[in-house]
């Protein structure tokens, strides 16, 4: 790989719509992934045809399985140079005033756990080494309230808000740490949800994660806490 230094990446959520664009995007370049997803059945299916790629079935919402992950990565690569925390989840909910504990907790896990016990499980790995990059994923609307989104913008800007604190206590040790913004993704599962929408408008999976692999490059060594909006046409 002329040019490239073959990085160790994971990537979370990476049987999702944008987990495999992203996936496409490390591979490309020849870097080796860890693709990690809740469900073995649904890696399986998504990179069974991706040869020294090393999938982990892991519930990030668990810290033990968080930390499992990481040795994994560890044990087969001996580092891990960027994280790429895309686990996460959307849902609307109620009034604020009338949103239920199950909602408070689901988003508050899909979004906020997955990616604080990743980062618990990984960064220390990365300090060990004096180098690393993290990238989250925030949410361009959850940079304000939204009727009936509360528990979703609140939990989305608590990933903000936690990029920029870890940015200010890793840019010192070698560690970048930045997030993307994106408005709506053009996936399937959003054109059947809103089909009288136009996804020409929308986020393709491939460009948002061209901007992931580049916060996760030397390229972006001197990017530090950036919530960086990706928001297509829209």
């Amino acid at each position: 790989m002329t040019g490239h230094d073959r990085r160790v990446v994971i990537v979370t959520g990476a049987a999702g719509n944008l987990g495999k664009a992203v996936a496409r995007a490390f591979g490309a370049l020849g870097d080796d992934l860890v693709l990690v997803g809740q469900h073995a059945d649904a890696l399986e299916a998504a990179f069974g045809d991706r040869a020294g790629a090393l999938r982990v079935a892991a519930d990030l919402t668990d810290a033990n399985d968080a930390q499992r992950m990481a040795r994994a990565a560890v044990e087969r690569f001996g580092r891990i140079d960027a994280l790429c925390n895309l686990a996460g989840g959307f849902a609307m909910g109620e009034d604020v005033h009338a949103t239920s504990d199950a909602t408070w907790k689901r988003m508050w896990d899909l979004n906020v756990a997955t990616m604080v016990n990743a980062s618990r499980a990984v960064v220390p790995v990365m300090l060990e080494r004096g180098r690393g990059a993290v990238v989250n994923v925030g949410a361009f609307g959850a940079q304000k309230g939204s009727a009936r989104m509360g528990a979703y913008a609140a939990s989305k800007s608590t990933v903000m808000r936690l990029t920029e604190s870890m940015a200010a206590e890793l840019r010192a040790k070698g560690i970048n740490v930045n997030a993307v913004l994106p408005t709506t993704l053009d996936t399937p599962e959003n054109r059947k949800a809103m089909p009288k929408a136009d996804p020409s408008t929308w986020v393709a999976t491939d460009d948002l994660a061209s901007v992931i692999e580049f916060l996760a490059s030397p390229r972006a060594k001197a990017i530090h806490g950036a919530l960086v909006p990706v928001t297509g046409l829209a």
